[in-house]
């Protein structure tokens, strides 16, 4: 898997974000190419080469007219994003990222997001930069990023609300919000704001702050504007592939399987048995029709449950059954990855569940619940719907 890891030697913004993809390969003609899906002008970008301490970065430069320095509520800019024809993806993490800012902003100034002027960041420049990042990420195939804890800023500086902390309490909000980590400045670290609102929305939104082992192939960095003789005021990007998943393992640190015969209770009572077994923590409940002495019809009851939770699990089977004992052992299991994404369809957002084997997709299967309210929205047989969710899953995915 094509993987980042972003690394805030100096801070993080959104143009800082841009310049690292610039100089990890991403063309400035394909990057246009993509933003031109917004149908908004008032700008241009060119990028240039400079230096930051010992290290040489790309400083992404958004160049604004009239028309891009005008000021645009939060409502304009998520419209200009939803209305545009970039790709479904790019579109979506995009106001996925502007909602995270604006949520910020609107808790920081107690003003509804629709009434909240969003001053420095109203400008064009703001969707250039983040939808850019989102876009550049997609244009050079990176499909899993990670990042390093963020720098905290020290001191004070000016912002159109007057003099604020380093750390801008809009930054502060998306660090709450993400639990994102954070870095204590030191006497050699960065000074002044490191990080800026859209910054931080960006890395919290598309990265994980989990550690990740990578062959590295590409080492970028991206320039902020300051040039501070203390330290380097650059972004570094590390472009390369994870590790290959180890295969699945056997889970040693224990799973028992709880099992009963029943032949003297009433079919209607399983289900509720099932229910308070999975609310009790079972991973898995199921009933398998038995025959047992004198051609007696049954059911084996079967519940696998972690090794902790046995205990409880077994107490309500005891109490909620007519069984007088439970059997239990241990046994282990080979599992698959997965996870639970939601992807935009031609019908409507709909969540679909990925297993993986070996770093691999190996199955995709759509969500009942979201399935089932899709097909009633749109009068369409259930199993129709199920159908086109997973073609089209599987065609993004």
């Amino acid at each position: 898997m094509k993987s980042a890891y972003i690394d805030m030697i100096g801070g993080a913004s959104g143009d800082m974000l841009l310049g690292a993809l610039v100089d990890a390969g991403l063309p400035l003609e394909e990057l246009r190419a993509e933003l031109s899906g917004m149908d908004v002008g008032g700008y241009t970008i060119r990028a240039e080469r400079v230096t930051r301490g010992a290290l040489n970065c790309t400083l992404l430069h958004v160049d604004l007219d009239d028309e891009g320095r005008r000021r645009r509520g939060w409502d304009e800019l998520s419209g200009t994003v939803e209305s545009s024809r970039l790709p479904d993806d790019v579109r979506s993490k995009s106001i996925e990222v502007l909602d995270r800012l604006t949520e910020a902003e609107s808790r920081v100034h107690g003003v509804d997001r629709h009434h909240l002027t969003p001053h420095e960041l109203g400008t064009v420049d703001t969707l250039v930069d983040i939808v850019g990042v989102i876009a550049g990420f997609r244009l050079l195939g990176v499909e899993q990023v990670s990042a390093g804890a963020f720098p905290a800023g020290t001191g004070f500086v000016m912002s159109d609300h007057g003099r604020i902390p380093g750390i801008a309490p809009a930054t502060a909000q998306i660090y709450a919000a993400a639990k994102a980590p954070v870095r204590s400045a030191s006497e050699w670290g960065p000074k002044g704001e490191t990080v800026t609102p859209s910054g931080a929305s960006l890395v919290t939104s598309i990265a994980s702050f989990e550690p990740v082992e990578m062959r590295v192939d590409t080492m970028a960095y991206g320039a902020g504007s300051r040039d501070p003789e203390e330290y380097p005021n650059a972004l570094g990007l590390w472009l390369g592939e994870t590790q290959a998943a180890p295969a699945p393992q056997s889970p040693n640190a224990g799973l028992s399987l709880l099992e009963t015969n029943i032949d003297d209770m009433g079919g209607e009572l399983f289900g509720y048995v099932q229910e308070r077994l999975l609310e009790a923590g079972a991973l898995d409940v199921w009933m398998t029709p038995i025959q047992m002495k004198k051609n007696r019809p049954a059911v084996l009851l079967s519940a696998l449950v972690n090794e902790g939770d046995a205990d409880s699990a077994a107490n309500v089977i005891l109490r909620e059954t007519s069984t007088l004992g439970v059997r239990r052992r241990a046994v282990e299991r080979y599992t698959a990855d997965r996870e639970v994404v939601e992807v935009d369809t031609t019908l409507g957002k709909a969540r679909v569940k990925i297993k993986r084997v070996d770093g691999e997709v190996a199955g995709i299967a759509p969500e009942y619940e979201d399935c089932r309210t899709l097909a009633l929205k749109h009068g369409l047989t259930l199993a129709e719907v199920m159908r086109r969710v997973g073609d089209e899953a599987r065609a993004r995915v």
